[in-house]
């Protein structure tokens, strides 16, 4: 067996060249002894600090804190450990350190001394302001990126809509994300003397590559249906600029429901086509709510040659229809439910009919808040509406 050398120097020198500062203090903190290695931090020879007052090497901040608090819950406890504190050196300057410190009891339990021991703190102290430093710059920037998402938000949502005279419109946005755009959009627009046209839809994703998707989109509808009284050849037509923009190694497609709207005698007629979307809500003024059946639309931009529907619906005096995104329907309203799991939506404008535009978007807003955190997608909403 080896036999390692054995230490040399005894307590003495395991005192004075400990890698901490050591100090000795009567019970009101004068200096008993003070080891070699704080002496040599504060500047000062150990002889010169005997019988100095322990609070008088801190700073101003500190020594209040000592005189206060340090001493007293000290006296009390026993104990303390890691209190932050500033010395001040010989030559004024400030040294951050962690105090640490127990007391000595005589046979009675009166205390006789306190024993002091000090971590040099100016590394960590760095790191933290480095790190407080850090985290301010972060909040800045996503500060700034949520403004620009804002920003880019509302620039993708109109900020009027333009029904024809004697058709109500309203909507509503609800962005799950302040860090993020959201990929649901939606217009109302006039496309003729007799034409107006009218869309919602829901893009993949989220982020700047949905916000591309869904300006490509909402201007590409705005010209097909300039072009076209057919709303199942402007889906068409949606298609093919999405295939051809983004192809399959950076796929992107959407669902959308577009429709047509043109004056009638007693209302509106509204030609509606849907590629994968949720069915419209149909409000009438006499009898129950119901949906406008859509069924076998598919997603545009996803598949080749995709197949879309239509129908029409005609909108008399105190009719509403009403348009959503998914959003709405899937919040969450437990750990496994969705809110339309049992049609609730349906029992929900149920509740609303008949009614206006106006009137039910502003309940949607009122559900959508109520679900809190469960409402994990972007939610929008449009409707339209006949006055009685």
């Amino acid at each position: 067996m080896t036999d390692h050398p054995r230490p040399t120097g005894g307590l003495d020198d395991f005192f004075d060249s400990a890698p901490c500062g050591l100090l000795l203090t009567s019970p009101d903190g004068r200096i008993i002894r003070a080891n070699e290695t704080f002496s040599r931090w504060v500047g000062y020879r150990s002889e010169h600090l005997t019988g100095r007052q322990f609070p008088d090497l801190l700073a101003a901040g500190s020594r209040i804190h000592y005189e206060t608090h340090f001493v007293s819950m000290l006296h009390m406890n026993g104990s303390l450990d890691g209190v932050a504190a500033d010395l001040l050196t010989a030559d004024g300057t400030r040294l951050a350190g962690f105090v640490t410190a127990n007391v000595q009891r005589d046979a009675a339990g009166a205390v006789v001394a306190l024993r002091i021991a000090i971590q040099d703190a100016s590394e960590r102290r760095s790191y933290e302001r480095e790190l407080l430093e850090t985290r301010r710059r972060a909040d800045r920037e996503r500060e700034r990126a949520q403004v620009l998402a804002a920003t880019l938000q509302r620039s993708l949502i109109p900020p009027t809509l333009s029904p024809p005279r004697g058709l109500t419109a309203a909507a509503h946005y609800h962005n799950a994300s302040r860090d993020d755009v959201g990929g649901d959009f939606y217009d109302l627009f006039p496309m003729a003397e007799d034409r107006w046209g009218m869309f919602l839809g829901d893009v993949s994703g989220k982020g700047a590559g949905a916000a591309a998707v869904t300006s490509l989109t909402r201007y590409t509808l705005r010209a097909a249906a300039v072009n076209d009284r057919d709303p199942v050849a402007v889906l068409h037509t949606l298609d093919a600029v999405l295939s051809h923009e983004f192809h399959s190694d950076d796929p992107r497609f959407c669902t959308v429901i577009f429709g047509v709207i043109t004056a009638a005698p007693d209302g509106f007629d509204v030609q509606l086509a849907t590629g994968g979307h949720p069915p419209a809500l149909l409000l009438p003024a006499d009898g129950p709510a119901r949906y406008v059946a859509t069924p076998g639309g598919q997603a545009v931009g996803l598949i080749r040659n995709p197949r879309f529907v239509s129908t029409s619906v005609h909108l008399g005096p105190g009719d509403t229809l009403v348009m959503y995104t998914d959003g709405l329907t899937e919040a969450k309203t437990g750990r496994t439910r969705r809110f339309d799991d049992d049609d609730a939506l349906l029992e929900f404008a149920g509740r609303h009919t008949p009614t206006d535009a106006g009137a039910f978007v502003e309940a949607v807003r009122v559900l959508l808040a109520s679900f809190g955190d469960g409402l994990e997608d972007d939610a929008a909403v449009i409707a339209l509406s006949v006055p009685g």
